[in-house]
């Protein structure tokens, strides 16, 4: 493949066509330039994000003969097309609403400068809300009005709204259509109400389903219909699929489909399929939602209390379980607090001052560092991959080292985990201390102990190479406050049972969210700064069995250690066949009943002992027994 390294190079090799496949506030100006230097244009929707540039683009395509085609790839998708021949044959009567539900996830954020989608409130509707209206519009004639609102749940945290709606008045009938980043599994639904019938499009997996009026009384008509609508996927679904592999059937089949006809098209000097007058409003209502999504966004932002110049406290993950901890705790001592956050709460804590960013983005995490005197680093991925978790724990936790030391900072208080120590090599009854070795196979435990072991690392380098001032904290298996008792034990729920491994006599090395926090504010009384590494774990540890005994021991299956290691093996053969890990995997296990004791050598740094302790903990956060 040869790369041209401008337009008009390619031009000047000979091409007359190109395809923009830019982010969206890009594809005006390149479609402009492209046509100012005599190529014909396919450009991915949305056309522009100004309906003014639109008409500057027919006009120029006009006066130089030249064509350009918007990419509205679902209109030439299979199952699309086959709906859209079913109405207008009159399948299910005379066409009364089309609802376009769509969920989608954007590629794992990996740290550095934010990605398109997560620098404008709007881009999502210009990204995914094209789609829906085009189909709306190929279904029931010309928009008339578009109403639309937008929310935050917290699906994509990076995203400013990962919730849309909008209600659609078209000529013909009405619309809506929901985008979601929340919702799961994943799916892509249009459906066809009419006079007549109901009509289920499932472009993702592609089959359609159809539920018919009949000439017979409404039982019966109920029960043919269930038939009639299980039958049509049950059918298409496997020759799709058969389809799919003998190639037949493509991936992306409708942006394929729509590129051969504007080719054909173009030979034959015919109209493109979807031209800028197609495309324009379109546009024009994409960008009435998504500026209105981003005035409201601003709007919010100015509401928001002014930024201090400097503060005592900065908070990372201060929307987490011992970030959140922390912050109550601080606020309740009359500490001013900065709280680094993905989103602002609903609920704000009153003089709180909150930061709005993700810890993989070293601008964000540099404006809160910026006039803090001290920082308490409880930032971390709590699930997801190795993209997620080296993102927001080993990415951020250099952005946070280096934030400290361009700004200065008193002390990092870094929360590390006993995650990251060797629990599998030494031998039964060994003491876990801050002098155990570290995790030699960090990639084999999982993506979250990988990931605190390499953050940890950063900071003790940062401290012994770059006179970061610093000290690390690693605390056992936290409970209460927002971690529950039950996420403290090695037992699986399913179901409602618990599922143990083992014969439930191993000590847990458990500590209270309180005495965590104890630990924080104590760390920055005694102003540790050295690296140090104290382990935060209760002298009294618990077994199994007495911590689910609290939570309804009853309910327990327990499989024998040889039984867990064979399912172990099975699983990493049968998974290790798939190209997947097993979360099971028999290190995985030897880690998990690993038979140890647990010790904390330097707590006496800093004059810690549980204030509050398991036994009191527990019987704070313990649910009720059955």
């Amino acid at each position: 493949m040869k790369i041209f390294p401008s337009l008009a190079a390619f031009r000047e090799a000979g091409a007359d066509v190109v395809h923009v496949l830019t982010p969206p506030d890009t594809h005006s100006v390149l479609t402009i330039e492209a046509l100012q230097l005599g190529l014909n244009v396919l450009v991915e929707k949305p056309l522009a994000t100004d309906v003014g540039d639109c008409r500057t683009i027919q006009r120029i395509a006009d006066e130089r003969g030249l064509r350009v085609c918007v990419n509205h790839s679902l209109l030439y998708d299979v199952q699309v097309r086959r709906a859209l021949e079913a109405v207008r044959a009159g399948a299910i009567g005379e066409l009364v609403s089309v609802d376009v539900l769509t969920s989608s996830v954007y590629p794992p954020y990996e740290g550095g400068p934010l990605p398109p989608p997560y620098r404008s409130a709007g881009y999502p509707f210009r990204d995914l809300g094209v789609h829906a209206l085009y189909l709306i519009q190929a279904f029931l004639g010309p928009i008339e009005d578009v109403n639309a609102q937008w929310a935050s749940l917290g699906g994509d945290p990076n995203l400013v709204f990962d919730e849309w709606q909008a209600q659609v008045r078209c000529r013909q009938g009405l619309g809506h259509l929901r985008l979601s980043w929340n919702v799961k599994p994943l799916q892509n639904l249009l459906l066809l109400q009419g006079t007549a019938g109901v009509m289920r499009v499932d472009t993702l997996h592609m089959f359609q389903a159809r539920r018919i009026a009949l000439p017979v009384p409404k039982a019966a008509e109920r029960i043919a219909n269930v038939y009639i609508d299980s039958l049509q996927p049950m059918i298409e679904v496997p020759q799709n699929v058969v389809g799919f592999l003998r190639k037949k059937i493509r991936q992306y089949h409708g942006v394929q489909e729509l590129i051969v006809d504007f080719y054909r098209r173009l030979d034959r000097g015919d109209p493109v399929p979807v031209s800028v007058v197609d495309a324009i409003p379109v546009v024009d209502w994409v960008e009435r939602v998504a500026r209105a999504a981003e005035a409201d966004h601003l709007e919010r932002r100015r509401r928001a209390p002014q930024r201090a110049s400097s503060v005592r406290f900065l908070v990372t993950g201060a929307a987490g379980a011992v970030g959140s901890a922390v912050v109550g705790r601080l606020r309740e001592r009359g500490e001013q607090v900065r709280a680094f956050v993905r989103r602002v709460p609903r609920d704000p804590i009153e003089g709180v001052e909150y930061v709005v960013g993700d810890l993989g983005n070293p601008t964000a995490v540099e404006e809160a560092v910026r006039g803090a005197r001290i920082v308490i680093h409880a930032g971390a991925a709590m699930k997801g991959g190795w993209v997620e978790h080296r993102t927001s724990t080993v990415i951020g936790t250099q952005n946070v080292i280096d934030a400290c030391l361009e700004h200065g900072v008193e002390q990092l208080v870094y929360i590390s985990s006993m995650s990251v120590v060797d629990w599998a090599g030494g031998k039964e009854g060994d003491p876990i201390t801050e002098s155990s070795p570290l995790e030699p196979r960090p990639e084999n435990r999982g993506a979250y102990t990988r990931a605190k072991r390499e953050a940890e690392l950063l900071v003790r380098r940062a401290v012994r190479e770059q006179g970061l001032r610093a000290v690390v904290l690693r605390p056992g298996q936290i409970f209460g406050g927002k971690l529950p008792l039950s996420n403290a034990t090695n037992a699986l729920r399913i179901n409602g049972r618990y599922v143990l491994f083992g014969d439930g006599t191993l000590r847990l090395p458990l500590v209270y969210i309180d005495d965590v926090v104890d630990a924080v504010l104590a760390v920055v009384e005694r102003r540790l700064v050295g690296g140090e590494i104290i382990q935060l774990v209760d002298p009294e540890p618990p077994t199994e069995n007495e911590v689910l005994q609290y939570l309804g021991g009853r309910k327990v299956l327990r499989i024998p250690r040889p039984a867990a290691f064979a399912l172990g093996k099975v699983s990493e053969a049968v998974l290790g066949a798939l190209g997947r890990e097993s979360p099971l995997s028999t290190y995985r296990l030897r880690t998990l009943l690993a038979k140890r004791t647990y010790r904390s050598d330097f707590a006496g740094l800093i004059g810690w002992t549980p204030r509050v302790g398991v036994a009191k903990g527990i019987e704070l956060s313990a649910k009720p027994r059955d």
